[in-house]
């Protein structure tokens, strides 16, 4: 039960976090287009079930819809911009969040900060759907980022309580992250084909749904409130972010997930001004993407801890999301878009479900067996790459251009991947004490 709520949790945050991606560019441009236009009369936005279409037919064919894609590159340029802080409010309230999340997962147990995450999911999805704004959309974001600390330092510190064996945490985490593959499967395609066909509310409303069901299973089955635990004490934040290992291990997470935060955030973009994408191709790129993070994430979960391998599935991984994300500069259509996606789902897949069981072993081989403040510092790692991505992207490629932004990640990530070889045997505490009294 225990990896049905998991998988849930991370089912929706992810979801929550994929579904805005095709949407924000399109709507915002639209809204800023539909306010210019009826300032002078009635002074309001479209009603909120509506989708404010965007003057610039953004199709695929036509040549003379491809002359309009280009004439509108400057606006969309500062809609980048606001896409960009809209994308990265949700990492970076969750960057300060987690610092407290963690420690006190530690004191009071994993099913308080659980239910509580599910409690605010429902409030944020209810504020996206009725957001016409960018202040209110910005403050759905930010909501959302608090419940996402929730959710995900309780559940995967829950996960490493229970599956104290290095096999069957990679193996269980490995399951987990099928959730968040499927929560960013569905996320992107279900946003991008509701908003055209339905209206901005709708797969907004489905996710509020998802979430008290989410948070009612939770309730039923482990009663959070008559829960009572005596948890050990946890190990200090700060002895563990000194920790080297621990160190290295967040700087694969960040890196990589800064790769697919910069895409998701300028790819959109980019696409509605060379390629003319319609609203529904927005979302349907980023399908390969989430594929294939789920099939490495459930084969690399397992094999990298059965082989103890982490370090070179991590390393391998990382040097191929450097080379993919260089190569999304070159692409020319769709189709080059798709395949690219694709290898870059599966290399991140690799190093992520390479990198978190690992972090859970290096608590037990070094520290006390209390997981909340190390998964706090994974998850840290995760926001600081879909805070400075998004953050990022809008201004360098105004400045420099898109592939230039690609060719700065990718070298990033080709650059770190073999620090991860220092990850190949970790000493334990005790044998790092004695070495260090030898010397």
């Amino acid at each position: 039960m225990v990896l049905v709520v998991v998988f849930m949790a991370l089912f929706l945050d992810h979801m929550l976090l994929s579904v805005v991606v095709p949407i924000l560019p399109s709507y915002l441009y639209g809204v800023e287009h539909a306010d210019s236009a009826v300032r002078n009369t009635s002074g309001v936005f479209p009603p909120l079930d509506q989708d404010p279409a965007p003057s610039v037919n953004f199709t695929t064919a036509p040549n003379s819809s491809r002359s309009n894609c280009s004439e509108a590159g400057a606006e969309l340029d500062q809609v980048n911009i606001k896409v960009g802080l809209l994308l990265a409010s949700k990492s970076t309230i969750q960057l300060i969040v987690n610092p407290f999340v963690g420690p006190l997962t530690d004191r009071i147990g994993y099913h308080i900060p659980m239910c509580a995450g599910f409690c605010i999911i429902t409030l944020s999805t209810t504020l996206f759907a009725f957001s016409s704004s960018f202040i209110l959309l910005l403050l759905a974001r930010a909501v959302q980022g608090v419940g996402g600390s929730c959710l995900s330092v309780a559940g995967m510190s829950m996960l490493a309580d229970m599956y104290k064996d290095e096999k069957e945490r990679g193996r269980a985490m490995g399951i987990s992250f099928t959730g968040l593959a499927l929560g960013l499967i569905a996320g992107a395609p279900f946003g991008s084909v509701m908003f055209q066909f339905v209206g901005k509310m709708s797969p907004f409303l489905v996710l509020a749904v998802i979430a008290v069901l989410g948070g009612g299973l939770h309730t039923l089955i482990f009663q959070p409130s008559q829960v009572k635990t005596q948890m050990e004490k946890g190990t200090p934040l700060l002895t563990l972010l000194r920790d080297p290992y621990i160190l290295i291990a967040a700087g694969a997470i960040c890196f990589t997930t800064l790769a697919i935060a910069v895409i998701e955030s300028a790819l959109p973009v980019w696409m509605m001004k060379t390629m003319c994408a319609s609203k529904w191709q927005l979302g349907i790129v980023f399908l390969p993407d989430s594929l294939s993070y789920l099939i490495a994430s459930n084969i690399f979960g397992h094999l990298s801890q059965k082989h103890n391998q982490s370090w070179l599935y991590a390393c391998v991984g990382m040097i191929i999301t450097g080379i993919t994300s260089i190569s999304f500069g070159f692409s020319t259509n769709i189709y080059h878009l798709l395949l690219l996606n694709a290898f870059i789902g599966f290399s991140v897949g690799t190093v992520d479900s390479s990198i978190m069981p690992l972090m859970g072993n290096l608590v037990d081989r070094r520290y006390e067996p209390v997981y909340g403040t190390v998964y706090a510092i994974a998850d840290v790692a995760i926001c600081i790459g879909f805070c400075v991505g998004p953050a990022i992207s809008g201004p360098i490629v105004a400045s420099i251009g898109f592939p230039w932004l690609m060719v700065i990640v990718g070298g990033v990530n080709i650059v770190f991947g073999p620090i991860c070889i220092f990850l190949f045997g970790p000493t334990r505490q005790a044998e790092q004490l004695l070495i260090l009294k030898g010397n």
